[in-house]
């Protein structure tokens, strides 16, 4: 990817890549789409992203392989399904020497999507119990 472009989209992101990298990123793309159908799609990081209440996953392409963000954990069998591919920091790189593993990548973010709603769901309990009482009484008589 050429280091003073800044693509604005995912198509932009993928037009930009190296042309031998373009048919897996497309693909991720895909894989990523069936498991999150309605993640939003975005840039962030200069990354392609997809977004539901937060980030589900960020990936990218580098010169040996292909990055995705951020560390995966909460499931002991796909943990250590992608123990061979832990970067430093618990990103992951697939290298691009290598098959990629898209079903892999679809349990990543199968796994995302559900930490996602878990998150979003605990955040609004606990909004939910912090807000005045005089708040919560109307949003009770609201529900009536």
């Amino acid at each position: 990817m050429d280091d003073t472009a800044v693509p604005t989209t995912i198509d932009d992101y993928i037009a930009e890549s190296p042309e031998v990298v373009r048919p897996i990123l497309e693909e991720i793309r895909r894989v990523i789409r069936l498991a999150a159908p309605d993640a939003t799609e975005v840039i962030s990081y200069r990354m392609p992203a997809f977004k539901g209440r937060g980030i589900l996953v960020y990936f990218a392409a580098f010169k040996a392989h292909i990055g995705i963000f951020p560390p995966v954990s909460g499931e002991p069998a796909l943990e250590r399904a992608i123990a061979p591919y832990a970067g430093p920091k618990g990103n992951l790189k697939f290298p691009l020497d290598r098959p990629m593993p898209y079903d892999l990548i679809e349990r990543i973010v199968r796994l995302r999507v559900l930490q996602d709603a878990a998150k979003a769901s605990a955040r609004s309990a606990t909004s939910a119990t912090t807000r005045p009482a005089a708040t919560r009484r109307a949003a009770a008589k609201k529900k009536r």
